[in-house]
């Protein structure tokens, strides 16, 4: 294959996006939305939001545009995740993609923008998307779930204040396994990450559980997570 015209080569921003939303038996997993190509090429397949940099616009404000016109999200937690450039990712001109992740809270996401051409699915049984966004999608999972903990992404699901069972919940579902009660609650409260808020989770039956909020001084100062995993070969 001829190389690519240096001229040619064009610059891309796209997101992936994860929330906890219910899959059909009620158990929460990590979704993403995806967007129909509505041009060539690879036009018809899905694809995750996005669109090109132009050459007045910041990295991230393209990301938060994009994502808000395609899908209606304006999510608080926008990161850059990795700079996908493979000489053949696209066909005819090269194109080099700064992706971004964005994490939401599930009632976020049931504010999305529906239609024919948005669509949620189940971020780790994927359709067969346009160019390498399976890969990416891929890597964004890797990421999440290998920091989960010190860059306090589960808050980023949770909101402001939580139960330690719903915290656990969100760990569960972002790493596919339970996890033993007892020592979730120790591990995490030896951690020095969660700080009780003095309150208690309204309207529950018998004694309300606690309301715990992160201790972002303390989640700042550690690197590593208390649970970690490697990508799959």
């Amino acid at each position: 294959m001829p190389p690519h015209d240096a001229a040619a080569v064009r610059l891309a921003v796209s997101t992936v996006i994860f929330a906890l939303r219910p899959d059909s038996s009620g158990r929460p997993v990590l979704w993403t939305p995806l967007v129909r190509r509505t041009r060539d090429p690879q036009l018809g397949l899905w694809a995750l939001p996005g669109g090109w940099l132009p050459p007045n616009e910041e990295l991230e404000a393209v990301a938060a545009r994009t994502l808000r016109l395609t899908t209606g999200l304006a999510p608080t937690y926008l990161e850059q995740l990795y700079t996908f450039g493979e000489v053949d990712r696209s066909p005819g001109v090269r194109v080099v993609s700064v992706v971004y992740w964005a994490l939401v809270q599930s009632d976020e996401a049931a504010r999305a923008v529906a239609g024919p051409n948005v669509r949620w699915v189940p971020a780790d049984t994927l359709p067969a998307l346009a160019f390498d966004h399976n890969r990416i999608v891929e890597y964004g999972l890797w990421r999440l779930r290998t920091k989960l903990e010190y860059a306090q992404i589960a808050h980023a699901f949770l909101g402001e204040t939580f139960t330690l069972a719903e915290l656990r919940e969100v760990v569960e579902a972002v790493l596919q396994r339970p996890l033993d009660p007892a020592n979730f609650r120790r591990t995490m409260l030896a951690s020095g990450r969660l700080r009780e808020t003095g309150e208690r989770m309204a309207g529950a039956r018998h004694r309300p559980p606690k309301l715990y909020r992160y201790e972002t001084a303390a989640a700042a100062q550690t690197r590593e997570p208390f649970m970690k995993e490697r990508p799959a070969s």
